[in-house]
């Protein structure tokens, strides 16, 4: 990995900038979770219904189904699950804002713990509770954050399950294309372009990982070489 990728600056407006608009997590694990099971996904419909000798038509047919409907089903279940995030986030929100309504010197007294964990102490530590506690959402978001481990940026439902679908879609169309232009010997290009997939997949999550980015490929074409393996397996068991 290209450890100088993600340098940035450190003067006075950058730091500012950067810090006062965090990008949050991004949709890293929403492209590679999608792109990866489209692949897998489809490429184990194609190796088991070209190992049970079937139709290049039953192929495209289900393929494109499950391209279709298995993408939208992730991509939902995403957006549930993200969504999920969002509205327990925003429910502590509430809960902290009652407990430091009702409860103040409570409350206080957690973020002062919160701090001193993180290594204040003395004066530095009574001036931070001080200066936290003047403003109310610092203090809930300090709150959410120590005590709950919660990001300061939420998570964004719709961008989540948008970037599974367009990942699903991209990585699990490829297993299709041999078959959809009718290329002679579309099973064995059909192979080569998704195994190719998986180890471009694994490359590209390898940018934000301390993981050589061939390593990375090798660990994703592994696990992609061996769901399409039973699949072909499962269906030579069929072709009679």
């Amino acid at each position: 990995m290209d450890t100088h990728a993600s340098e940035h600056g450190h003067s006075q407006a950058e730091v500012e900038h950067r810090i006062g608009q965090p990008s949050g997590r991004g949709n890293l694990r929403d492209i590679v979770y999608g792109a990866i099971d489209g692949s897998v996904t489809t490429f184990a419909i194609v190796a088991g219904v070209a190992g049970a000798g079937l139709s290049p038509w039953v192929i495209i047919a289900l393929g494109i189904a499950n391209v279709l409907a298995d993408g939208f089903s992730m991509a939902a279940g995403n957006y549930s699950g993200t969504k999920a995030e969002l509205d327990d986030a925003q429910r502590l929100r509430k809960i902290e804002l009652r407990h430091i309504r009702t409860h103040p010197e409570g409350e206080r007294r957690e973020l002062r713990e919160i701090l001193r964990l993180k290594g204040l102490s003395g004066d530095a530590l009574d001036g931070a509770v001080d200066q936290i506690t003047r403003n109310e959402d610092q203090w809930i978001q300090m709150m959410l954050e120590g005590e709950y481990g919660l990001s300061s940026v939420d998570p964004h439902p719709v961008k989540a399950a948008w970037a599974t679908f367009a990942a699903f879609l991209v990585a699990g169309m490829i297993p299709l294309l041999p078959f959809l232009i009718g290329v002679p010997h579309a099973f064995q290009w059909s192979t080569a372009a998704t195994l190719v997939t998986f180890f471009l997949i694994g490359t590209y999550k390898a940018k934000w990982s301390l993981a050589p980015w061939w390593r990375s490929g090798m660990e994703t074409l592994a696990i992609g070489g061996t769901a399409a393996g039973i699949a072909y397996f499962v269906g030579t068991l069929f072709n009679v």
